[in-house]
């Protein structure tokens, strides 16, 4: 998106960084994306509505119940069929929101004899207010749910659930200039607003020259620093197996492109213009996550489109039955589903990558298999 500087908003959060910049000079966009998400207090997520029509972007589990209902069938039949159903079971999410698909998801689980009984909700949520909200979304399951704001502070066996998580971390950008490639940042023009910049500092040039040789001066690369995740599931897969599920924007093939983007209101903008008050995000490279998490020794599953996956486990059959229960509502639910579905849109442009513990088989929704429609019975 261009960036027009007479649309920059004057925010709290825009004055402090300006400041920054004319005290230290220019910043990373890693370090930008960062203090615009999490600056205490003037942060995007230190806000309280962000979700949902009130706020400024709506997940899929905001779209359709089916959503987060397929996905708490899919952790109880994991449960069931990949663990062999033990008395106890931690299932985490990673980035819960409004707590939305956890709530469905669990409401749904129920179909899984035995699940519920062993299941301890757990919730990784670094913003108090969200924590606060998601509490409230799960008041029915209060009493057996935790908060932590570390990603592997939970007891394994576990199964790790994150949708739309990594589309929300900083990623490092790099820029190819007359002079080579160099760093991509946040700077100051002429006239005191933000601007992206070059700026100094360590550049894998070789490495990118080898990637992209025919790249055009002005090209941006994007690289996401996923060790910290990497290092956390090495760390529960320590203490006992572990399968995770992400599902999130991106592509699957390394590429030159700048993904960097604003919504505020449900609207997008330029990454630059209300910092603090927009929500940025980047797609997610499933290329380097799937490369990240292999390494750390952990077997993959996929990725996958949404679309592909959402249909391995049943989620027209899932629709179907939810029509049919409640007649008056066939068309709403309809419409969200052929949106989670859309081969132009969300269908398509999500993915959905599994990671297990090696000595774990192969999970559903990755081949032939389909949940939605009854779980197995216990043998």
């Amino acid at each position: 998106m261009s960036d027009d500087p007479s649309t920059h908003r004057d925010t709290p959060l825009g004055r402090l960084i300006k400041e920054g910049i004319q005290r230290d000079g220019p910043m990373t966009v890693q370090a930008y994306m960062a203090r615009c998400l999490w600056d205490e207090p003037f942060g995007y997520y230190r806000r309280q509505r962000v979700f949902g029509a009130s706020g400024d972007f709506i997940t899929a589990a905001d779209i359709s119940q089916v959503f987060g209902e397929l996905i708490g069938v899919w952790t109880g039949v994991v449960w069931q069929t990949v663990f062999g159903a033990p008395g106890t079971i931690t299932l985490a999410e990673y980035g819960p929101g409004r707590g939305t698909m956890m709530r469905d998801a669990l409401r749904a689980a129920r179909v899984v004899p035995g699940f519920i009984e062993a299941v301890h909700p757990y919730l990784i949520e670094a913003s108090q207010t969200l924590s606060q909200l998601q509490a409230t979304t799960l008041a029915d399951f209060r009493s057996r749910a935790t908060w932590g704001a570390k990603l592997d502070e939970f007891s394994p066996p576990a199964i790790i659930v994150a949708n739309e998580f990594l589309d929300s971390w900083p990623v490092a950008q790099w820029v190819k200039t007359v002079d080579g490639w160099r760093i991509r940042g946040v700077g100051l023009n002429a006239s005191g607003h933000l601007e992206f910049t070059a700026v100094d500092g360590d550049c894998p040039h070789e490495a990118f020259d080898a990637l992209l040789p025919d790249a055009q001066v002005g090209a941006v690369v994007e690289t996401q620093r996923l060790d910290r995740l990497a290092d956390a599931l090495q760390s529960l897969m320590q203490r006992g197996p572990v399968v995770m599920l992400l599902i999130d924007y991106g592509h699957t093939a390394a590429a030159a492109g700048d993904t960097l983007q604003a919504v505020r209101e449900h609207k997008y903008e330029s990454p630059l213009a209300s910092p603090g008050e927009a929500d940025l995000t980047v797609h997610v490279n499933f290329y380097d996550l799937a490369s990240t998490l292999h390494r750390a020794g952990l077997a993959l599953d996929g990725p996958v489109t949404q679309a592909e996956f959402l249909g391995a486990v049943g989620i027209v059959e899932r629709a179907s039955r939810l029509m049919s229960a409640n007649p008056q509502r066939a068309g709403e639910i309809e419409a969200g589903v052929a949106r989670l579905l859309a081969p132009n849109g969300m269908g398509s442009r999500f993915k959905v990558l599994a990671a297990r513990s090696p000595d774990l088989p192969p999970l559903p929704g990755f081949r032939a298999s389909k949940v939605a429609s009854g779980a197995p019975q216990q043998t």
